[in-house]
């Protein structure tokens, strides 16, 4: 392949990689735990057992490493796994900041787990800098985490002037960019120095894999630190669910693109139906943000987008009970779309609001899918 090939030819041969022995154009499962050791008691071949490393991973980091420009990524069993790997390196009594509204298992981890362990977390907004600077605690704050779009409000926050905040603190930027994907967001080129995905989402696509990856900007010693929380937690990716990862990423920038183009056919639809209070989705001029998002996300603004439904929460669990081309399911990024009542999801002290709906676009057609979210509001309306 070219020096700088697209995502679309990296994503389609998966860094074009060939088996070298049956010269095969997909990769094989590899299932070894362990490895053998040369006769002088060494490991030329670079495994030593499956914790440490496996050739199940090697197409699956160096695929999303380029995609995003990094200079390692390391595989999870999950995206939680991914997620909290960056919190868990850092030592007690360090200082970490998070958005006010962000996805709710972390969230909840944040508050729980990592401040028991001693991790001092401030939620703010981060759509205002300002906020930003005002919560960093001088010599403690090592860690801004972002997450953007964010889930399930979709705000888009300015990495670039995230990571100078972060920097000026000595702290690093860790973006969550699961929604945005390495085909419309970059983090790195913005100044994150990781980037993590839930790879249960977009990256896989199909819903069928558990996985979480995390990208760095260079190989440092929080980096190895980052690692060795893998390797010592044991929170590995499997061989079948990284060559399963692998296969839904050669659709990777297909996906993205389809699941954009639909998302921001319904916004501008739905913002105009009279049942809808408001469209939160990044690609809508109303967006608060949407200024940011042109300049952060290129080739469209994500599949994700949730609304707010007139008549409250109970209208919004009522419009969710009568789609039928829609999925009532937990998770994002698949195939198939997916709407979700957050706020019954999360439970008490939710911070979402209780008329929302997320709404996870997939590749079915758009006006079918407009169709069905428009009766089932229309359904809300007669009721009333």
């Amino acid at each position: 392949m070219k020096n700088n090939p697209s995502p679309d030819t990296l994503c389609a041969q998966a860094l074009g990689w060939i088996e070298p022995t049956t010269k095969a154009l997909v990769p094989p499962v590899h299932v070894a735990t362990t490895f053998e050791r040369d006769p002088d008691n060494e490991y030329r071949s670079g495994r030593s057992y499956i914790r440490n490393d496996s050739p199940a991973w090697d197409q699956v980091e160096g695929l999303v490493t380029r995609l995003e420009g990094g200079a390692a990524t390391v595989a999870f069993a999950s995206g939680m796994a991914a997620a909290t790997a960056p919190f868990l390196a850092l030592k007690p009594g360090d200082h970490a900041i998070a958005p006010e509204v962000m996805y709710w298992g972390l969230r909840k981890w944040l508050v729980g787990p990592a401040r028991e362990w001693g991790i001092a977390v401030d939620f703010v907004d981060l759509t205002d800098p300002a906020q930003v600077r005002a919560a960093i605690r001088p010599g403690r704050t090592r860690l801004v985490w972002a997450e953007t779009p964010s889930n399930p409000l979709w705000q888009v926050f300015d990495l670039g002037a995230l990571a100078e905040i972060a920097h000026a603190a000595g702290a690093l930027l860790a973006v969550d960019s699961t929604a945005a994907t390495p085909i419309l967001t970059q983090p790195i080129g913005l100044g994150a120095d990781l980037v993590m995905h839930a790879a249960t989402k977009y990256l896989n696509g199909h819903s069928d894999v558990l996985a979480g990856t995390l990208t760095a900007a260079r190989t440092d010693a929080f980096w190895e630190r980052i690692v060795a929380v893998r390797t010592g937690g044991g929170a590995v990716l499997g061989a079948f669910e990284a060559w399963l990862l692998l296969r839904g990423m050669r659709t990777l920038p297909m996906r993205v693109r389809h699941a954009s183009a639909s998302a921001l056919f319904l916004a501008a639809h739905l913002e105009r139906l009279p049942q809808v209070a408001a469209v939160l989705y990044p690609g809508l001029a109303s967006h608060p943000q949407h200024a940011v998002a042109k300049r952060q996300m290129r080739g469209g603004f994500g599949g994700m987008l949730s609304i707010r439904v007139k008549g409250g929460e109970a209208a919004a669990i009522a419009c969710a009970a009568q789609v039928k081309l829609w999925k009532r399911a937990t998770s994002l990024g698949g195939v198939e779309s997916l709407i979700e009542h957050r706020a019954s999801i999360e439970g008490a002290g939710s911070p979402v609001p209780g008329d929302l709906l997320r709404l996870s676009v997939g590749l079915e057609g758009a006006e079918e899918l407009l169709a069905d979210l428009q009766q089932a509001l229309e359904g809300v309306g007669a009721e009333a």
